[in-house]
């Protein structure tokens, strides 16, 4: 059986709605809490294996259901979950298991441009209705030193990352540019969010491209067309 917890993370007091997130991401749970709604964390362990040549698109999407219908809720509850994966070339770059691949992940991305897709699913449990998106985004990465690559691995950062990577950590800074949707590549494309929570009646507190865009210091090409439904 399955473990489930409950996490308390506060935002805005703004909507009654009974919504949850599925993952104990800190950068999703920071990125969800820019729409100003409230919502609870409930976390289940789900394999993530990938399906023997399974494409990228379909392993994020599938994951990402998987999370949401994990979760032991009541009918009254709306379920957010996401996944997120490195994607070079045929290669799906997960979570390193130890110092030597982060190295070697960061290695192969170093100087050139990669994919990084991350899928969303949004559960309404009374209806069992279930809306997914997927957020794909070109990144691509600066021609980083061997030192500077090494320094970045000793903190333990990676370990934890798809790709061996955080795009916002601060010393490292390992992205060149950015055209594409940045909170995506950190776990969470909340114009995608926006938009599935509309469709199913729910209405974000903020301003959310405004208040995304605030927080990442980034200017967004692409949340107008997003939101529009033109990507």
């Amino acid at each position: 059986m399955q473990t489930h917890f409950l996490l308390m993370f506060l935002v805005i007091e703004s909507s009654s709605v009974n919504l949850i997130l599925a993952s104990n991401s800190p950068r999703r749970k920071q990125l969800l809490a820019l729409t100003g709604l409230n919502f609870i964390v409930s976390v289940a362990d789900v394999d993530e294996s990938q399906h023997e040549n399974e494409l990228p698109p379909n392993y994020v999407l599938r994951l990402a259901e998987k999370k949401a219908r994990a979760i032991n809720a009541d009918a009254n509850a709306v379920i957010l979950a996401s996944d997120t994966t490195v994607v070079d070339g045929p290669n799906i770059l997960g979570k390193p298991k130890d110092d030597t691949e982060a190295v070697q992940m960061l290695t192969q991305l170093r100087g050139r441009t990669h994919q990084v897709y991350t899928g969303v699913a949004l559960l309404r449990v009374s209806d069992n209705l279930l809306l997914t998106e997927l957020g794909v985004t070109d990144v691509p990465m600066r021609n980083y030193s061997d030192d500077e690559m090494l320094a970045y691995v000793a903190t333990g950062d990676p370990l934890d990352k798809a790709g061996s990577y955080a795009i916002q950590h601060p010393e490292f800074s390992p992205v060149e540019s950015m055209a594409g949707c940045y909170a995506s590549v950190m776990g969470l494309p909340l114009c995608h969010v926006t938009r599935m929570l509309r469709k199913m009646n729910i209405q974000p507190n903020t301003d959310v491209p405004l208040q995304c865009q605030q927080l990442l210091e980034y200017d967004c090409p692409i949340h107008d067309s997003v939101l529009s439904g033109a990507a």
